[in-house]
Parts: structure tokens; sequence; C-alpha cells
């Protein structure tokens, strides 16, 4: 049997139902279109997870981790064993529409001067989830802790790190990043730029990928006539808490790397402001002071 066309990689931690249903709906692809494989990799799950996977699915290929190595280490431990030409990083949390992969792939191979995809990412409910945006440079991170890039009509002038309006997700965009969650890239792109940073252990990673890899010229597209699924948070506990301290220590990793010297104090300001006025927002609001008490950790965290 030729190589496939497509690796399908995908991470996951005691995330057997997600998993299992992310897989059945990745399965309902047309294989006779897509010659694709998938591998996932268990970081050590202690749900029955990977029993689950061999039993339903006894045609993916499982790779079982001692202990959790977190999402860059798992995704590169399947890049190096990937034989597709081109490589889908996917959250366990997804499930695939309407043969987006498909989709995703076709655009790709037709428009191969676009080297990194992302598709529309939809909430449960179907409505639309930002998925992805521009590189956090000191303004945009000043839009970002002071609500600037959540306000209407301004946040359509400005670029920002995380783009929220809705309307910008309707449409074809080049973009500096894309999300983890539904990530297509050429396999020689994903290796030139030697994976993820596994210094990442989880957010920002994506972030850390797609810099690297414009560094060297390639190009970041956002396409959403591919729509998936992403139950945002789903494929952790806590996930509310882990995201937002994910997020600030993903910054501030990502400024130690690429940023000069002195952006990196100018960040921590930044970020601790922006803690502090969410602790204020979240504390008035009394059903959201279990938020303020993460935003406290997150200022702790600057």
């Amino acid at each position: 049997m030729s190589n496939p066309s497509l690796s399908i990689i995908i991470p996951s931690y005691n995330t057997k139902k997600l998993i299992i249903n992310c897989l059945s709906s990745v399965f309902k692809q047309d294989k006779e279109k897509v010659n694709f494989e998938v591998i996932i990799v268990d970081n050590a799950s202690t749900d029955d997870s990977v029993k689950a996977i061999k039993k339903n699915f006894p045609q993916v290929k499982v790779i079982v981790n001692q202990e959790n190595l977190g999402y860059a280490r798992a995704n590169n431990q399947a890049l190096k064993q990937a034989k597709g030409r081109y490589i889908l990083f996917l959250n366990s949390d997804t499930l695939i529409l309407d043969k987006a992969i498909k989709k995703s792939l076709d655009f790709m191979t037709n428009n191969p001067q676009i080297d990194i995809l992302g598709c529309q990412l939809l909430n449960k409910d179907r409505t639309i989830q930002p998925s992805g945006g521009f590189f956090p440079h000191l303004k945009q991170v000043f839009y970002m802790m002071f609500f600037l890039d959540d306000l209407p009509l301004i946040n359509n002038l400005l670029v920002v790190y995380q783009q929220t309006n809705i309307n910008f997700w309707k449409k074809k965009q080049f973009l500096d990043w894309v999300t983890g969650a539904f990530l297509m890239v050429k396999k020689e792109v994903a290796v030139k730029i030697k994976g993820f940073d596994e210094s990442f252990f989880m957010y920002g990673e994506e972030v850390d990928f797609c810099y690297r890899a414009k560094k060297k010229g390639f190009q970041v597209c956002f396409w959403p006539q591919a729509k998936v699924v992403h139950l945002k948070g789903k494929s952790s506990k806590n996930g509310f808490q882990r995201a937002v301290l994910g997020e600030y220590q993903g910054l501030q990793k990502f400024y130690q790397k690429h940023k000069p010297k002195w952006m990196l104090p100018v960040l921590i300001i930044l970020l601790k402001i922006g803690a502090v006025l969410r602790v204020i927002l979240f504390g008035i609001l009394k059903r959201d002071r279990n938020k303020a008490k993460i935003y406290e950790k997150a200022f702790k965290l600057a």
C-alpha cells in the first residue's frame, strides 16, 4: 500500500469519551477519497482510553507514554512516525463535520502557496469560535489586557492577538497563527521547523510554531469552508483556569524566546494590569468570583 496523503495526529490524556467520538467523526470521512492514517499519542491516561481505542478502532496506531509529556512532545513523537505528505494536528475534543478533512486537504493541494491551514471552529451549539489571530506584539497585548479587542466596531480597526469578531471568521484570511485544535501543515514544513517547541507544555505552542514557520517564509491561512466542532476546554479539567494560566505562561515564554530582553518586563506589567482589571470586573459580578480568583493566580504568575 502506498504511503498515505495525510497523517492525522491526536494527543490524548484521559479523554476516553471525547477521543472515541472524535475518531468516529474522523472515520466517517471517505477513505477512498482521502488516503489517511491516524496516530494517537496517549499521555499516560488512566481512564482506559487506550483499551477503548484499540477495541473500537484497531486500524489506529497508538503510541503509549508512561507519563504525561504534554501537547508539544506528543505531537513531535507522532510526527517522527508519520508517513503522510500532509499532517493534521487535531485535538481530541473535536468533531469533524461535512468532510472537513477532505475539503482542507483539497484546498491545500490546490493552493500550494499555503503551508499551514486552519478551519472554521464551531462551539457545541454551532456558533462560530475564534480560532487564531496575529502575533502578540506589545500593542496586541495592550489591546487584549484593556479589553479593546472586545469592543464592537473598534476591534474591526485593530490587528489583534486573538480575533474575537465573529464576522472576521466568515471569510478566508491570511493570519499569523491558527489554533492547534485543527492545524493542517505540509510535513516538509513541520520537519523544517523541527515541529513544536517541547518546552511549551500546553498553550502557546501553535503561536510559536507558526511564528517560526513565518520567519522562514511559509504562509498561514484560515479557510472557513471546512468546519469542525471544538468542545473547547473539555479535554482537560478546570479548562478555563488552565486556559488563562496557560496563556499567561505562553506569552511570557514567547517573549523570552523571540523578543528583545527589554520587552519582557513591559509584557509582565501589561499582564498584571490585565489581571487586576479582570479581578475587579469578575469580583463585581458575584457569580464570576471563581474567575476573579483565577486571575488572582494569573497576577502572581506574571
